[in-house]
């Protein structure tokens, strides 16, 4: 918003003077840098009010006015001459870029309840329009910045790679958040986005930016996006050494009033059950438990669903379930039973071993996603183990049954023996293949 201005007061005032009204003020007040950003900061808020207020209304009710013609073709017209048109609007009448125009379009076509279907309409266009943009990219880098200029390559390099990492990481702890959190955030943003594109083509229309400073900027950007999976890797180890050493990981953590405490004072539990994760699959387990009066406890890292939870007067261990002591926070060796709600198989093995080198006698329930999966779990003799499609199937399957005609007894017999014969049968080297998760599992030497 505001490059248009610091460009035209650097060139003398031509692009400042791009309306009649600065145009106007400037030869009466003088070409003031401060009056130019004042100028330009006035403008922006005014377009941003109009957009929140008019065009929340407007733009939703011409949307659903070209809807209701049952004509796609109109309707996606529509939706490209509303984002182009406020674009276009924005950059003539406020001096604002084209492109924060357009990314307010995009705010306000949200609001619509159109909104799904005319992201769906716009797909084509938009990956034929990102497609040209990372083209255009690649075309204007050049390779021979990396051997004139290697320092300042690796200097921009390590202002994408470690400063937002390092910036992102200390906002994200300044809000009293996991250490995983910030890490996982960092991680994600050590790349430059389109958005910084964006500036550097403005800048350089401007002459705020010269070349050089382009090539730079570019090999920074193609560089970090190369690594960037490498700081995933990264992330995650660290993740595993501070959730190994809770003692460090509590000094990164900053703990305010408003921060979650490990386990709320409670009675000891003897005979109950532990839910980890408390999202779709796990709350209709606590709701059944609930339901009978059956003692259970939660562990759940969800900051929000923690809180909702222990308000609604449930027993919850906040953190994660393979960090030392939270299971034993929720009294895991006088537990009878461990369900694993949570997807991801690979914990659910580690959070199997860590529950039975506390308590051996420990029923275990665990949910997975494929067949394969839950074969070689149960042949690894880590408990019950639930395919979620599977059991869907089944029941649907029952219901089918009954529905055409036959008695409740029929219906369950066979759907209880459709049950034993897939626990019965091996996975096949196909399956695995089609794992991602077992075929880590499948290289490791025996015994």
């Amino acid at each position: 918003a505001l490059a248009p201005s610091l460009g035209g007061s650097a060139a003398g005032g031509d692009h400042a003077t791009g309306n009649s009204l600065a145009h106007w003020l400037s030869g009466h007040l003088g070409d003031s840098i401060w009056l130019t950003l004042g100028l330009t900061l006035a403008k922006v808020g005014l377009f941003t009010t109009l957009m929140l207020v008019a065009g929340r209304r407007a733009v939703p009710w011409l949307l659903d006015q070209a809807a209701r013609t049952g004509s796609r073709e109109l309707f996606t017209l529509a939706v490209l001459a509303l984002a182009l048109g406020i674009a276009f609007g924005s950059a003539e009448l406020f001096g604002v870029s084209f492109a924060l125009g357009a990314f307010f379009a995009g705010m306000v076509l949200a609001e619509s309840d159109l909104s799904h279907q005319a992201a769906a309409d716009s797909l084509p266009l938009q990956d034929a329009f990102a497609v040209l943009f990372f083209v255009s990219v690649g075309m204007l880098f050049d390779p021979g910045i990396l051997v004139r200029e290697p320092l300042s390559v690796l200097a921009v390099l390590g202002v994408i790679l470690l400063g937002k990492s390092i910036a992102a990481v200390a906002i994200v702890l300044a809000f009293k958040h996991p250490v995983g959190t910030a890490l996982t955030i960092a991680a994600s943003l050590a790349q430059i986005g389109e958005f910084s594109f964006i500036l550097v083509g403005l800048g350089l229309s401007l002459k705020l930016l010269p070349e050089e400073g382009r090539d730079l900027i570019l090999g920074g950007a193609l560089l970090s996006i190369t690594l960037n999976p490498l700081f995933f890797a990264a992330a995650a180890r660290v993740e595993r050494y501070l959730a190994d050493r809770p003692a460090l990981a509590r000094r990164f953590e900053r703990r305010g009033a408003d921060a979650i405490a490990v386990s709320e004072p409670a009675k000891a539990h003897r005979g109950h059950a532990i839910v980890v994760g408390y999202g779709r699959v796990g709350s209709g387990i606590g709701k059944a438990l609930d339901a009978w009066d059956l003692p259970f406890v939660v562990v759940d890292r969800d900051r929000r669903r923690v809180l909702d939870l222990r308000a609604s007067g449930l027993e919850v261990v906040f953190g994660d379930a393979l960090a030392p002591g939270i299971l034993a926070a929720a009294d895991i060796a006088q537990a009878r039973l461990l369900v694993i709600a949570t997807p991801d198989s690979h914990n659910a093995r580690r959070l199997v071993e860590i529950a039975r080198e506390a308590n051996p006698r420990i029923d275990t329930l665990i949910r997975t996603h494929s067949d394969a999966e839950r074969r070689r779990m149960e042949e690894e003799k880590v408990g019950l183990v639930l395919m979620a499609e599977r059991e869907l199937a089944f029941g649907m399957t029952f219901y089918a049954l009954r529905s055409l005609g036959l008695t409740e007894g029929e219906a369950r017999l066979y759907v209880d023996a459709s049950r034993a014969d897939s626990r019965a049968e091996a996975p096949t080297e196909a399956e695995i293949e089609q794992a991602p998760e077992l075929r880590p599992h499948k290289e490791e030497p025996a015994g």
